[in-house]
């Protein structure tokens, strides 16, 4: 063991379980912010490759695990969790040639199936079983793009859950592995040309792979076939080294589109430029970053379809023509925010959001409307697309009572067949969805879903577990999870908060919660508590928050405070120093929703929230178990590190309850395999009840 990490004692007193945490080595670092010295005791915890960091991990897993270990009904969550997993999940089917491709899982596989048959009831025949790729299945399948023709497939993995990729090529003649190997590729799609596809890429970094920043994005071509060292370099932008670059081709492969972001600078648009293949350089569509977004939806006989923001909070479609480069509009904005646009057929299929619902509506190419896809109700519909000449498409709906059901959509006769229904094992009839709108501090109205067991008794005892996100655009829409039914089966409530910063109600939602407005989305969790409480759905000692990423730094704000308000908070990978994201990986990113510590107007108002910099000494709070894992190279785990740490330190003996990190090997921003994803859920049910004081049963 290093110096400075010393062994954790874990006793058991008589009506309680008292913990003595591992001390964590205090260090001297100070740093000046606008004249402002602040204390950065635990800087050593993002070294994630020294000793003296593994030694901590290793230190702070015993005494969760010890901790979790003595819950009896742990065990018994786990064998819950798996019946109700454990059904065939499939994705929708998309054509490809002679070919419909899709994905299958048998239950409890550690990652899906790749498969593909001829016509849409076919024979399966398998084509890739990611499940082989690794002994622990924790490699996962990131990318299966089709070329064109259907002779090639880029496949793209990643191990151990970083966001790193790697891509090769599968020939669908001989559904063997080529031996084309393409390395450190991220923020990247993967776009067919010809005998070739459009990739994005950084240099091998310098340092640590899973925590040094990354910064000078590349768009290459590979031809297939090739080493990577052949590849051609078609974009970089050395001058501006924390921008995105991202390459797409439109459908009949005639032209590359290229996006270009800088979030780091805070702009939160894109600029957007094209050339045909045979062209040698790009021409503009926008040239410019600005704080509008512009995506290609297609391209028509003389110009793009363009689905963007400007001058429409809530999205439109536009048509940009080569000629002239002038703009018509398409599809005009609507009340609602336009979530998606595809193409499938002659048509085009728009989802809007109605108070956090899909609603699908089908138009022609010119923006005719030809009517709305009847849904099965207030839930979420994705997929309809296509290739041109097809004469139906599939989508797949879900809510959190509907398991993902797949449909297909005729063209010609606008109706609706049912494709693929999930056989469960449970009855989704007997569970119940509400939604609810309640008032945030400043009066807004914020809505909520509430999911429970029919004939569940409001009587403030419930054990319920309340979930937000609050931030990038990013709408929290309805959908199921079977992992939730046993927590539903054993009493309890599911309640997830549409919170400013989201896209719930296009970008002006958006607005209101991200920047020096952050506040406002923590107010809107704090009032959806005090809803479910005041409505008796449940009490402060039955009521535990949960948030991952950018909800994890919701939920460890929140936490701070009001520690009162709730029993158990389950932050998960979340961003928790507000003052040091943008030093790590692709945390630069973020500025343009959270600002940047470097500013000081914006400074101000991260510290004054910034989970890592607000914990309270000797302060009292609610039982804790963060999540992260090894391999998380999106929000590296330094920030739950240093949050742990310092949570220990000032209410380690001055909290009754228990204050832990869980940390997994082999994974990443989210669970690299359904093995974890079940394991880390039923160590977060046994530590929920067990501080509610209920047990599993």
């Amino acid at each position: 063991m290093m110096t400075g990490v010393i062994g954790a004692l874990y006793t058991t007193e008589s009506s309680a379980q008292r913990i003595q945490y591992p001390h964590t080595r205090s260090g001297e670092q100070v740093d000046d912010y606008h004249g402002l010295k602040v204390n950065d005791p635990y800087r050593w915890l993002e070294d994630d490759r020294s000793e003296e960091t593994k030694a901590w991990v290793e230190s702070q897993n015993k005494v969760t695990h010890s901790y979790l270990d003595e819950i009896a009904f742990r065990t018994k969550i786990l064998a819950d969790l798996e019946k109700y997993f454990n059904y065939p999940k499939y994705s929708a089917p998309r054509r490809k040639g002679d070919y419909f491709y899709f994905s299958k899982n048998d239950g409890l596989q550690n990652q899906s199936v790749i498969y593909r048959q001829k016509g849409p009831n076919g024979s399966p025949e398998l084509v890739l079983d990611p499940n082989l790729l690794s002994a622990d299945g924790t490699t996962v399948l990131t990318v299966f793009s089709l070329s064109k023709n259907g002779r090639y497939a880029v496949v793209g993995i990643s191990r151990g859950g970083s966001d790193w990729q790697e891509y090769g090529v599968m020939d669908l003649n001989t559904l063997k592995m080529m031996p084309d190997k393409i390395e450190w590729v991220k923020v990247s799609s993967a776009a067919w040309q010809g005998d070739g596809f459009y990739y994005s890429r950084y240099p091998k970094p310098e340092g640590s792979a899973l925590a040094a920043k990354n910064e000078n994005h590349q768009v290459y071509f590979h031809k297939v076939g090739t080493p990577q060292d052949q590849d051609r370099l078609v974009y970089e932008d050395p001058a501006n080294p924390q921008r995105f670059h991202t390459a797409g081709t439109t459908d009949d492969e005639q032209y590359l589109v290229l996006k270009l972001s800088d979030r780091g600078k805070g702009k939160d648009g894109n600029a957007l430029f094209y050339k045909k293949a045979e062209d040698k350089d790009f021409k503009p569509v926008v040239s410019e970053i600005g704080d509008f977004s512009y995506s290609v939806i297609d391209n028509v006989e003389d110009g793009f379809l363009i689905e963007t923001n400007e001058d429409a909070p809530n999205g439109k479609v536009e048509k940009f023509r080569f000629t002239d480069s002038k703009w018509n509009t398409v599809i005009p904005e609507k009340p609602e925010p336009l979530k998606s646009v595809s193409t499938g057929g002659t048509k085009l299929f728009a989802i809007y959001n109605k108070d956090v619902a899909s609603h699908a509506y089908v138009f022609d190419r010119t923006g005719k409307p030809e009517g709305e896809v009847a849904l099965p109700g207030l839930g979420t519909a994705a997929g309809f697309d296509g290739e041109k000449e097809d004469e139906s498409v599939f989508y797949t709906y879900t809510s959190f009572n509907y398991p993902p059901t797949i449909f297909r959509y005729i063209i010609q006769s606008g109706k609706s067949e049912m494709f693929r229904k999930p056989e469960v094992a449970f009855n989704p009839e007997d569970y119940e969805t509400r939604q609810v709108f309640y008032p945030s501090k400043d009066g807004t109205r914020v809505p909520m879903f509430i999911t429970f067991r029919k004939g569940l008794v409001q009587n403030g005892n419930n054990p319920t577990v309340l979930y937000g996100y609050g931030g990038f655009n990013i709408s929290l829409d309805p959908s199921f999870n079977a992992t939730r039914i046993a927590f539903l089966d054993q009493g309890g409530i599911f309640a997830q908060a549409n919170l400013r910063g989201g896209s719930e109600y296009g970008e002006k939602w958006h607005k209101q919660g991200m920047k020096l407005k952050k506040q406002n989305v923590f107010d809107d969790f704090i009032a959806a508590a005090e809803y479910l409480i005041g409505e008796k759905y449940t009490s402060s000692d039955k009521l535990a928050l949960q948030g991952g990423s950018n909800g994890g730094l919701l939920v460890g704000a929140v936490t701070n405070q009001r520690p009162e308000l709730f029993k158990v908070a389950l932050p998960a990978v979340g961003v928790m120093d507000m003052l040091r994201f943008q030093k790590f990986t692709i945390g630069w990113n973020w500025v343009a929703d959270y600002g940047s510590s470097d500013n000081p107007e914006e400074f101000k108002v991260l510290y004054g929230y910034s989970p890592v910099h607000n914990i309270r000494k000797a302060g009292r709070y609610p039982a804790v178990m963060v999540t992260t894992a090894d391999h998380d190279d999106r929000v590296v785990p330094a920030h739950s590190f240093k949050y742990a740490a310092t949570l220990q330190a000032n209410a380690g003996a001055s909290s009754d309850n228990p204050l832990l990190i869980r940390i997994d090997t082999n994974s990443g921003h989210g669970a690299s395999n359904t093995r974890k994803l079940l394991q880390t859920t039923a160590d977060i049910y046994a530590f929920m009840f067990k501080n509610f004081g209920l047990t599993w049963k």
